[in-house]
């Protein structure tokens, strides 16, 4: 099986904390995503630790829906979320570097997330881990490049 969580990064010419608040802003994620096509905030909260959102995920062969729970949420440092409360965590983080920021957009599949996957799917359970994590590598540079170009035309 290869590695359960990825990270990459790019240097995008805008001062972290307003790449903070374009990603924070979950309900801009579907503007950026290959899979996520939209986000909303549950009950009213925002990008604050311990807030809940729910996302819309779309592929050719089906849709789903998952609630997420924000983890960390330090302006200009970090935003990241834990889908399902355990299962997946994603993150961003901004280091000031000269001509810009760069951002890290991180992946990891939790433990909790495995054995969940593997009650959900059974004898298929490494086949769906295998399929969420090629899709994180092949995700995560195309949602950078999409966030640059945003935060670079604005």
């Amino acid at each position: 099986m290869s590695s359960l969580r990825h990270a990459e990064s790019i240097v995008i010419a805008r001062p972290a904390d307003v790449l903070y608040d374009m990603v924070s802003d979950v309900t801009r994620m579907g503007e950026w995503s290959p899979i996520c096509t939209a986000c909303w905030w549950d009950e009213g909260a925002g990008p604050r630790a311990g807030a809940w959102f729910t996302g819309r995920n779309e592929l050719p062969e089906r849709t789903w829906e998952t609630r997420s729970q924000v983890v960390a949420a330090e302006r200009g440092r970090e935003f990241a979320f834990v889908v399902g409360g355990a299962w997946v965590r994603w993150g961003y983080s901004f280091m000031p570097v000269t001509g810009g920021t760069e951002v890290t957009e991180s992946w990891e599949f939790l433990p909790a997330g495995v054995a969940r996957f593997h009650e959900r799917y059974g004898d298929d359970a490494q086949a769906e881990i295998t399929a969420r994590t090629e899709a994180a590598r092949r995700g995560i540079p195309l949602t950078l490049a999409a966030i640059k170009k945003s935060a670079e035309s604005s």
